[in-house]
């Protein structure tokens, strides 16, 4: 049996489940893109071809490897998009949580069960229907887990509203012991410079007190200002609009000095390096066009 700990997004990473680009499938209709980044390049004809893709995950799994870290795929549905594993599920502790993610995403969870099998069954838990939650939505960081979601009453028109309320509720009544703090994140259907599709598209912690922050990222400047409280302005990068749409902000973290990073992020690689990070660069900016980057291709188990 797996025993399964994750107890924050930087610590020494053992085991991952990393997403696919094989058999991706053909470029989706316009009206079959699930956010409005994928929807850009699909109507301007530079949606990322498979053989990229295949290239960019290839080099990410890479460096995973030179870590000593297991790394474990979904199994391959032909025709069919696998690359963000970290929406379909997520860890926090030994639980291991399955999302309630878009109906036609199901498939997805069905190609990983194979790695669930290997955990107690007991430490499987899927919320009920009207728990909406992903885990592109929840970073753990010691005692908090940090939830994305949205709170405006228009939630069921939008497809890039991923976590609902119910989400975050359903996480304080799961773990008891932790601050839960929901952060009420900006969405758009139409303008991917102003949609979060999930909190880590607008924030995530790095090392043991740092973290990379998009400020116009979250409807309110209360939850903005409650990271700034908890981890000193000056311990925070802050990204720009641009560099958000890029998703600067969606690296990954090995271990508390190891950052995997996409290699034309530029200024966040020399702020990094600045601060005694190690970071290994990889290209992933045609996967970025999915409004997805190197966090949301990961679904880690266990970490030290």
């Amino acid at each position: 049996m797996m025993k399964l700990n994750i107890h924050n997004e930087t610590s020494r990473l053992r085991a991952v489940v990393l997403g696919t680009a094989n058999s991706n499938g053909p470029i989706p209709k316009v009206e079959e893109a699930y956010d409005p980044k994928s929807k850009e390049h699909i109507l301007a004809g530079t949606y990322p071809l498979e053989e990229d893709m295949v290239m960019e995950m290839k080099s990410f799994e890479k460096v995973l490897l030179k870590y000593d870290v297991k790394v474990y795929h979904p199994k391959l549905i032909n025709n069919y998009n696998q690359i963000f594993a970290r929406d379909i599920g997520f860890v926090i502790e030994d639980v291991f949580i399955k999302s309630n993610i878009l109906p036609e995403r199901e498939n997805e969870l069905v190609a990983i069960q194979y790695v669930i099998d290997g955990i107690n069954p007991l430490k499987v838990v899927r919320p009920p229907q009207e728990v909406h939650i992903e885990g592109g939505d929840v970073m753990l960081w010691g005692d908090h887990v940090f939830v994305g979601t949205y709170k405006g009453s228009d939630y069921k028109n939008y497809i890039t509203a991923r976590t609902n309320v119910q989400g975050v509720e359903y996480i304080k009544a799961l773990f008891p012991n932790k601050i839960v703090k929901g952060f009420d994140l900006i969405k758009s259907k139409l303008e991917a410079r102003d949609n979060a599709l999930h909190l880590d598209c607008c924030f995530q912690p790095i090392g043991k007190d740092k973290g990379v922050i998009y400020k116009r990222g979250f409807r309110e400047e209360a939850d903005y200002m409650y990271l700034v409280d908890l981890f000193g302005k000056e311990n925070l990068f802050h990204i720009k609009r641009n560099e958000m749409y890029n998703m600067n902000s969606n690296i990954f973290s090995i271990d508390t000095n190891v950052v995997v990073s996409e290699k034309k992020f530029k200024r966040l690689n020399n702020w990094l390096r600045e601060r005694g990070f190690v970071v290994e660069e990889v290209p992933y900016a045609e996967i970025a066009k999915q409004e997805g980057l190197l966090r949301c291709s990961t679904l880690p188990l266990i970490r030290d």
